[in-house]
């Protein structure tokens, strides 16, 4: 509708209701996501599947949880469409709920690539430090990764660990022959892991390639602590080791075949620095492989099929720490390819290839000297 073209009174009132209609929509996913996240932290879906289908009692019993509290989460549950109730015209103390088969793997499978719930954690992590958030909006500045908490550090690693176990790899590296045979040889090929995390791309990497070395390096030593206690958990100890540093030392140039960057350059606040880094270690020979999300070439109204969800994760989180510092590069989630181009051609790359690996999420870049 052009200015020359003025909507109708009742044009205006219908868009009015759809918008009112979608907010309310929003609203009740949002409290669902909540209580997805009080399920899921206080272990109420699994114990129901444990149980089969307990009564509010017993599921408050078998979790140390308050039975009127959890009374009232069953039945909100049921109402979301989340839950079942097996016999509702039963009193509040003797109806029994269950768990509809379908929903199992999303909401407790943890090596499903189906396995959604971790989502409602990230979520609870985005949102935990909003004043500061705010204050940022207003000031321009950013909001350190830190403050976001064990929510949003645990919920990314949740969601990403089925596909750092099984896809990483077995599709994604192998869609780089070269690479993947020199993974396979002898003697053993060295890997680095920028922005690792919890390691669970670390020790995937290790587990489907039993000769490699790996070495993961984050800032956040939180992460760093459970990466190294993930690594003895899956007994690839002996093979990956986790640093808390800046991997720029110089010693480290040239030191390894294969440089890895998984869902991490688009919150950096200097990137071209930490692709200059990537370029160093792996030297003319080794290849950098960033895994970045699949977004638009360019901007449109509609966005693509998952810029929904990749400009709420920007707004809230990786906007704000890509802005930390007076020269934050401010990137956002929705980093177009043109963008990483820019970023590795000022890093010194001089070539640049998208890996034809069909992703609904992620992009793959492979960089080399």
């Amino acid at each position: 509708m052009t200015d020359s073209q003025p909507m109708t009174p009742e044009a205006v009132e219908q868009q009015r209701d759809a918008f009112i209609e979608k907010y309310l929509q929003d609203i009740s996913g949002t409290f669902n996501v909540f209580s997805i996240y009080i399920g899921d932290r206080l272990g109420l879906y699994r114990a129901i599947t444990e149980l089969g289908s307990p009564t509010a009692s017993e599921l408050a019993r078998h979790t140390a949880t308050n039975a009127r509290y959890i009374r009232e989460w069953l039945e909100q549950q049921t109402v979301a469409g989340i839950l079942q109730v097996v016999d509702a015209a039963l009193g509040p103390e003797e109806r029994r709920f269950c768990l509809p088969p379908g929903h199992v793997e999303p909401l407790i499978d943890c090596d499903s690539l189906n396995y959604v719930v971790p989502l409602a954690q990230l979520l609870v992590g985005a949102t935990r430090p909003v004043p500061a958030l705010l204050e940022a909006y207003r000031s321009g500045g950013g909001v350190p990764f830190h403050e976001y908490g064990d929510d949003l550090r645990e919920g990314q690693a949740a969601i990403n660990y089925p596909a750092f176990f099984h896809q990483l790899p077995e599709e994604w590296l192998p869609a780089m022959p070269d690479v993947h045979a020199r993974l396979q040889a002898d003697p053993p090929a060295r890997i680095a892991d920028i922005g690792c995390g919890f390691g669970w791309s670390s020790i995937g990497m290790a587990r489907g390639y039993p000769r490699v070395l790996v070495d993961g390096y984050d800032l956040d030593g939180p992460s760093i602590e459970r990466a190294t206690r993930n690594a003895m958990i899956n007994g690839v100890a002996d093979r990956v080791r986790f640093y808390t540093r800046d991997a720029s030392d110089p010693s480290l140039s040239g030191q390894y075949d294969l440089v890895t960057a998984f869902e991490c350059v688009h919150d950096m606040t200097n990137p071209v620095e930490a692709l200059r880094t990537m370029r160093r270690l792996a030297g003319e020979n080794g290849t950098v492989l960033i895994v970045d999300e699949r977004v638009g070439d360019t901007f449109t109204p509609e966005g693509s099929d998952v810029e929904w969800m990749m400009y709420g994760w920007s707004i809230l989180h990786c906007l704000p720490v890509g802005m930390v510092g007076p020269s934050g590069a401010g990137t956002g989630t929705v980093m177009r390819t043109d963008t990483l181009r820019q970023y590795a051609t000022g890093a010194g790359f001089s070539r640049m290839e998208i890996l034809p690996i069909d992703n609904f999420f992620f992009r793959f870049y492979r960089l080399n000297a």
